[in-house]
């Protein structure tokens, strides 16, 4: 049996040493030659594998510090040479004035300094790659910087430095000044030397080369600029011109951030242009003359002015100053406004009701200047015209507010405030208004519509939300439309309504509560004439047939009360007979007659023909009169003055439209406009007219003269007297304790929606009221003593 041969144990052998022939001198010999070579741009023809190995064994046999060292200093010499050879000899002469010279040879350096950089960057790039096993051992371990990082800090060292670093900046500075003189340059030379200086970091924070040097040159460049181009501007530019600029300014360096400039320099450099071009020169620019903010309103200059607000909103002192302008713009214009409607308060005109003046009637004698009774009224006409320039400027602005300045909410606050101030500085504001709404709410209103006279009362609306004396208001507004609803004025119910509950919108229910009565009380009496009428059906009826309007008289305006006259007898039977129908439908009440208020229709025989005139209720007792004297028989201003019992100033006001108007029905002897007691009147049987139908119109006061509105304004102190106290009684009652100051805060709050109350006049009431209850709690105590010591 052969025997099995045992397997031989293998043996294991030491792993074989390293090359260690091979000096670390000569192995640095071969990879820094290699090196060189890179630099040369000769790295196709080297072996990637090879010169990783050398690098390789010199690190691993301890000659790491030999190998970083000697690759920094190929490093920096081939940097020395870069900058010998290519920048350097690219730096400008300096000596031409010329801009196009100037920027080419601006570009020429920054572009060298680009190739450079670029050169630079793809050598360390490759030396990065060898060098690899150096990073990873030996510079962490002696904490050095990495082959790439110190190739960043011998490029700073040897490249940023003076001179270079002087005239890069300084071709960076001539460059953008260029620009901003209006010449083109080579943006992308400029964008790539500001990239090479921002990957250059000066200190361990991050602080860049561009940080350091280029942009505090540049902001210091732009401050010195923009200091003289804004003085510049303000005086070679008018105000359009100078927004225009500024804002190409503010664009131009909003573009040279975005494209070339470093996006942080945007913001301090945007301050320098806000702080020279807009802050130093705002009050400049809008006082401009002829062409700063109000000649801009004025010509409507929409664009012109969305940029001046545009450009104001970028600085904080910008919107107040604006807000400051447009207020004392609208004060101005309001002013002359107020200032135009100045007339003469005892201005008198005939009331034509919708008549056309009669130029035939208007003429001159001598030097004396004869105004047509039968004209527009002149007080009229300027209450209507200032309105109407008022809601035009209103109109004005509310455009501007929307188109140009964005509808913001402060400008419209401080236009709104200079609105109310110019309106309130008229006291006539109150009575204008109304009157406006009494001319768009009548009868006889030619080539405007429903819809358009709407349209003007609810921008009215917006005028009469500037008035503080809304209680003056109420006065002329009630009184104006007791007329309308006594005369059958009204261009429409619908109309009147719809004007009453815009006021109930603006200042509530208790505004319009006896204006709504006097709506109520137009139904009623239309119903107890329906009624009146089948009562006629049954019982004997007058011969003149009547027409009555029952009023509350506490929600009409009574002013007319004491306008009473001697009614002829036919007038009278009427009259006696729907008061006996009335009373016996209502006890307790009692009826006044108010003629003042009332119109006949009568129809007249003149020699030609017979004409149907409509007059005033006093014009048909003055012309009963003169139903039964002879043509050539006269009746004098006293026998007329004692037969009527007209009122004095009645009786002229009637006798100058029958006498003295456009239709002269009545002869005064002798010939004049104005009507004295020395006067006497006939009937005119001449009188001659193609129409059958005429109104008489009455003169009338359209307007307040000093007397009526110093008679008004009484009666509107006394009732602010009375509401004040009332609302003080009903404060006190409800908060039992107040100290004084929180009740005339809370009293003025209160009264606010009617009238501005003064401190002063509140004060008074308060110290009445207090005199007054004390008084009365005395004359309480002294009754109780009495009535104490008589039940003893």
């Amino acid at each position: 049996m052969a025997a099995t041969r045992r397997s031989a144990k293998p043996k294991i052998k030491p792993p074989r040493k390293h090359e260690s022939e091979v000096s670390p001198e000569e192995t640095w010999s071969r990879l820094s030659k290699n090196i060189r070579e890179i630099h040369n741009h000769n790295a196709s023809t080297l072996s990637f594998e090879e010169n990783y190995r050398y690098a390789y064994n010199m690190v691993l046999y301890k000659s790491g510090s030999m190998l970083y060292k000697g690759v920094c200093q190929l490093v920096a010499e081939n940097v020395d040479r870069l900058a010998e050879e290519k920048i350097i000899p690219a730096f400008p002469s300096g000596g031409n004035n010329d801009p196009m010279q100037q920027s080419q040879e601006g570009e020429h350096l920054l572009k060298a300094l680009r190739r450079v950089w670029d050169d630079h960057t793809g050598n360390m790039s490759k030396l990065r790659d060898i060098l690899k096993y150096m990073d990873r051992v030996y510079t962490k371990s002696n904490e050095v910087p990495e082959i790439w990082d110190a190739g960043l800090d011998l490029f700073l060292k040897h490249i940023i430095r003076p001179p270079i670093q002087d005239h890069v900046v300084s071709a960076v500075l001539s460059l953008i000044q260029i620009e901003r003189d209006g010449y083109v340059i080579s943006r992308s030379a400029v964008k790539e030397c500001v990239d090479v200086l921002l990957q250059l970091a000066v200190d361990h924070d991050g602080k860049t080369v561009y940080k350091r040097d280029v942009e505090p040159a540049v902001l210091r460049a732009s401050e010195a600029f923009y200091k003289a181009e804004a003085q510049r501007l303000v005086t070679t530019c008018d105000a359009p011109e100078y927004l225009r600029r500024v804002e190409a300014r503010f664009d131009s360096e909003k573009s040279r951030t975005h494209h070339y400039l470093y996006s942080q320099t945007g913001a301090p450099l945007r301050k320098i242009l806000e702080q020279y071009l807009l802050t130093q020169n705002l009050s400049s620019v809008i006082d401009m003359p002829n062409s700063g903010l109000d000649a801009m309103i004025d010509l409507d200059n929409v664009d012109d002015l969305n940029r001046l607000y545009r450009l104001f909103m970028m600085v904080p002192t910008g919107l107040p100053t604006l807000r400051r302008a447009l207020k004392d713009s609208v004060l101005r214009r309001g002013k002359e406004i107020n200032q135009g409607s100045v007339t003469s308060d005892n201005v008198e005109d005939v009331d034509m009701e919708g008549e056309k003046p009669d130029a035939s009637t208007i003429g001159i004698k001598g030097k004396t200047k004869v105004r047509s009774l039968g004209g527009a009224p002149q007080a009229l006409t300027l209450a209507l015209k200032w309105v109407q320039v008022v809601l035009d400027l209103k109109d004005k602005f509310d455009q501007l507010w929307k188109r140009a300045f964005d509808s913001n909410r402060e400008i419209e606050s401080s236009l709104n405030e200079a609105f109310e101030d110019f309106i309130n500085l008229n006291e006539k504001a109150p009575e204008f208004i109304s009157l406006f709404i009494d001319e768009n709410l009548k009868k006889g209103l030619k080539g405007k519509t429903d819809i358009e006279v709407d349209l003007v009362l609810d921008k009215t609306i917006t005028v009469f939300r500037f008035i503080t004396e809304k209680d003056a208001f109420e006065r002329y507004y009630k009184n104006h439309l007791a007329k309308r609803l006594l005369l059958g004025r009204s261009v429409s119910d619908d109309a009147e309504r719809g004007m009453l509950a815009k006021l109930k919108v603006e200042c509530g229910y208790q505004f319009t509560q006896k204006l709504e009565g006097m709506f109520n009380d137009m139904k009623i009496s239309s119903e107890t004439m329906q009624a009146y009428r089948k009562y006629l059906e049954n019982t004997p009826p007058p011969e003149l047939e009547i027409s009555v309007t029952v009023m509350t008289s506490t929600f009409w305006p009574m002013s007319h009360s004491g306008s009473s006259c001697a009614m002829p007898d036919l007038l009278t039977k009427s009259c006696k007979s729907f008061e006996q129908f009335y009373l016996s439908r209502h006890s307790g009440r009692r009826l006044t007659w108010q003629p003042s208020l009332g119109n006949a229709d009568i129809r007249v025989q003149f020699k030609a023909r017979k004409h149907d005139l409509n007059v005033s209720t006093f014009a048909l007792v003055i012309l009963l009169l003169f139903e039964n004297i002879p043509d050539d028989e006269f009746l004098t201003y006293e026998e007329l003055k004692t037969a009527t019992s007209i009122p004095e100033l009645e009786l002229q006001r009637h006798l100058q439209s029958l006498a003295c108007a456009k239709y002269k029905i009545l002869k005064k002897h002798p010939p004049g406009r104005d009507v004295d007691p020395s006067d006497s009147f006939s009937f005119n049987n001449d009188f001659t007219c193609p129409m059958q139908k005429i109104k008489i119109s009455t003169v009338s006061a359209k307007v307040e003269n000093t007397d009526e509105r110093k008679e008004t304004r009484g009666r509107i102190d006394e009732e602010r007297h009375h509401q004040t106290e009332a609302c003080i009684v009903r404060i006190m009652k409800d908060r039992k304790k107040m100290t004084h100051n929180d009740l005339i805060n809370e009293v003025t709050r209160q009264l606010a929606a009617r009238f501005q109350p003064n401190p002063q006049n509140l004060k008074k009431r308060i110290e009445g009221l207090i005199d007054n209850i004390w008084s009365a709690a005395r004359i309480v105590n002294h009754i109780a003593m009495w009535y104490a010591a008589q039940s003893q």
